[in-house]
């Protein structure tokens, strides 16, 4: 136990906590005159604690045991996304959540990324770094990827489900796929979305009707804020617009901690959790929006050189699958607060309220870190 506990990564070990107190000062003042959610000191603690235990329990679970049960895992994640379409509670238009006791919510398309980039590295692990063929590689990773990204995007969930194809890409590039495939891949996604702006703007009425009709309409008005912010209603445009004016107001060094009008006058909507970004870019500017994201520069760059000092295929795609992961998330949800990207319920990694995510989040460094544990060889720097 001693000598895995020295090669825990203590950089990361420190940004993990680091990100905790920032995440309890950013819900607190996002949260402070908001009447639709309380504050629970309490609450937030008892997460912390748990997701610490997970972090704990996963870093000193050998990770090649995950990997020879893959297979499992996968099926069990996609008979939660199956159930959640069943049996789950529905918010804000979509059917993502299990209601568990206590009032808590747990949303399976979370714990689906974690098993998806498990079966993902277990499966292109066989190759051992050689290129991977199309038929009997590249083909059944999309499978394994494409089925719960149908199961995710009609709860609908558009954020966790392109995640997935995120980690698809990232971990097949790693995964030493042909440039022919990769090209032709490419080219499919080109002209998809080509296709589907071209189907959208000139079949507009009748796809917003029909999503209406199913009480989808607010997933129309959100492509619409982005494929034509200039012919989009000011009520569409209203989440990004306040965004990116409470985050041009913070300035350089902003205007101090729980100072941030545009937030506590309730122009943000669900400040505690996606849009906790403007919190922070309000109240402490230019300077502490820089902060943040120098802190995720950090912990991806550590999780990279554990990938480089690994010599385990399976090892390595994991870590990549999950920096693909937290990358894609992060560039997502800040670029969608201020304007350079779709609005989507993609949470902002470490400091986004809600238990779930965190949880999740916490799983895949434990796993990293289980990566670095496990080593043979203590990796030199």
């Amino acid at each position: 136990m001693l000598h895995k506990l020295k090669k825990i990564d203590i950089p990361i070990v420190v940004i993990l906590l680091t990100f905790m107190v920032i995440s309890t000062l950013l819900v607190y003042s996002a949260t402070i005159d908001d009447h639709n959610i309380e504050f629970d000191l309490k609450k937030m603690i008892v997460i912390y604690v748990i997701t610490i235990l997970a972090f704990i329990g996963i870093t000193f679970m050998d990770f090649r045991a995950l990997l020879k049960i893959a297979p499992y895992l996968y099926i069990v994640g996609l008979g939660m996304l199956g159930a959640v379409y069943k049996f789950g509670m529905e918010i804000n238009g979509a059917k993502s959540w299990f209601q568990l006791p206590g009032g808590l919510l747990f949303q399976p398309a979370e714990l689906m990324k974690l098993m998806l980039i498990i079966a993902v590295a277990a499966f292109i692990a066989r190759r051992q770094g050689e290129p991977l063929l199309f038929l009997t590689d590249v083909f059944p990773v999309g499978l394994i990827v494409f089925i719960p990204f149908v199961l995710v995007l009609i709860q609908p969930d558009l954020g966790n489900a392109i995640i997935f194809l995120v980690i698809f890409v990232g971990m097949l590039w790693i995964g030493n796929v042909k440039y022919v495939h990769f090209l032709i891949g490419v080219l499919i996604v080109i002209a998809g979305l080509i296709l589907f702006t071209y189907l959208f703007t000139h079949y507009h009425d009748p796809i917003k009707t029909y999503f209406t009709e199913k009480g989808k309409g607010h997933w129309v008005a959100r492509i619409d804020t982005f494929l034509d912010p200039e012919s989009a209603t000011k009520d569409q445009k209203f989440q990004v617009d306040n965004s990116i004016k409470a985050i041009g107001s913070g300035g350089l060094t902003g205007e101090k901690y729980l100072q941030g009008s545009s937030v506590h006058r309730h122009f943000i909507p669900y400040a505690y959790s996606d849009s906790i970004f403007v919190v922070l870019a309000e109240e402490f500017g230019f300077v502490g929006s820089s902060v943040l994201l120098l802190l995720y520069f950090v912990l991806i760059y550590r999780m990279i050189l554990i990938s480089i000092q690994c010599r385990d295929k399976g090892g390595i795609f994991v870590i990549v699958g999950v920096v693909s992961m937290f990358v894609f998330q992060i560039f997502e949800n800040v670029g969608m607060l201020i304007g350079i990207m779709p609005l989507t319920g993609i949470t902002l990694p470490f400091i986004s309220y809600g238990g779930t995510s965190l949880l999740i989040n916490m799983m895949s460094i434990g796993l990293v870190m289980s990566i670095r544990v496990h080593q043979e060889k203590e990796p030199s720097y």
